[in-house]
């Protein structure tokens, strides 16, 4: 699993995605093999921009990949990133995209400039492509995502659930001379637009009305229908590691179902304690209850909760990620004790319950 058990998903509810997995690497094939005659026209040549005043190149020049393997990597890059459409729905990763894609194509020519001011190189051609926005999404891949480890190499190297993004675009980083310009304008992008030192959000963003024409556009043609089961497990593994990630996930399975049977049971407890009074009513389920407690007014006293006696201690760097997401502490606690510190079985059991 990249992330949480959504990563295996495919790109249901990543309608966005999905368009942008498809529509680029249609046009680059089509430019690449069958249209070479028009690539001149989706050249990233910042000189022609500058003397020529062809200003139509800082969007031609920035849609569309002219080599197939930046079209490879940047393609995983945002099959990945999908999780972002997820949690914060197509309208607001729209936005975000727009605006690194603003953003970057200003600092492409400041980057430019310095060069050729400070150490006189002149670089006159970048990379074409959607790079930019792509470059820029490593901002809050790293800033949220939380850092699990999957693996050790020779004891000392730790391969995480972060570790093969950050290879593919290292791999996209090294695959022509100027990609580092193009990837440190998408990173400095990422960093303004995502903590809104300028207050960029505010006017670079999609508005509602193109949103809902997007919407009403792509979904029909690019949504997926929800997933009935799970991925096969280990494709294209071997046999060992495919064993060894049906014991994680019994294990995984056995660690959750033991946490909802001790919930189970202080439930049953609590009841006893209070009658046929159900309590439901007043005390919402696991993943809503510490939001209510912002808005709600004054309640009937809660009766004492009877905690499963566990005494495994909490990480707080944990605790604080799964608050980060919108659970509350008591949750958080409660599942990472049940879970033994395991942030991707807790964080399942809380999207679950």
């Amino acid at each position: 699993m990249m992330f949480t058990s959504t990563g295996s998903r495919g790109l249901y509810k990543a309608p966005l995605s999905k368009s942008l997995l498809l529509l680029p690497t249609v046009l680059t094939v089509l430019l690449t093999v069958l249209l070479p005659q028009y690539q001149d026209l989706f050249i990233y040549n910042l000189q022609a921009v500058r003397q020529g005043k062809q200003f139509w190149r800082l969007v031609s020049g920035r849609l569309i990949c002219l080599d197939l393997k930046d079209t490879f990597c940047s393609s995983l890059l945002i099959y990945n990133f999908r999780i972002f459409e997820r949690r914060f729905g197509s309208h607001k990763f729209a936005s975000f995209l727009f605006g690194a894609w603003i953003l970057s194509a200003f600092v492409d020519l400041l980057l430019t400039e310095a060069l050729r001011f400070m150490f006189e190189l002149k670089v006159d051609v970048l990379p074409a492509g959607l790079l930019g926005p792509v470059f820029a999404l490593f901002v809050p891949f790293y800033s949220s995502i939380p850092r699990v480890q999957v693996t050790q190499l020779l004891g000392h190297v730790s391969i995480t659930n972060k570790s093969l993004t950050y290879i593919v675009g290292a791999q996209l980083l090294t695959s022509s001379a100027y990609m580092w310009v193009v990837a440190c304008s998408g990173l400095i992008a990422g960093m303004l637009y995502y903590s809104n030192k300028l207050a960029v959000q505010k006017f670079l963003r999609v508005p509602g009305w193109a949103a809902r024409c997007g919407s009403v556009l792509l979904e029909p043609v690019f949504s997926d229908s929800e997933p009935t089961a799970e991925a096969p497990l280990g494709m294209g593994a071997t046999l060992d590691i495919q064993r060894q990630q049906r014991m994680d996930m019994l294990d995984q399975q056995l660690l959750l179902s033991q946490l909802a049977h001790l919930r189970r049971n202080a439930q049953q407890q609590q009841a006893q304690q209070t009658g046929l009074l159900n309590w439901n009513r007043f005390f919402p389920t696991l993943r809503h209850r510490g939001q209510n407690r912002h808005h709600e007014g004054p309640q009937p006293q809660q009766p004492p909760y009877m905690h499963p006696p566990d005494n495994t201690a909490v990480a707080e760097e944990q605790v604080a990620r799964l608050m980060e997401m919108g659970f509350s502490r008591m949750d958080a606690q409660e599942a990472l004790r049940a879970s033994n510190n395991d942030i991707n079985i807790a964080t399942n059991f809380l999207l679950q319950h």
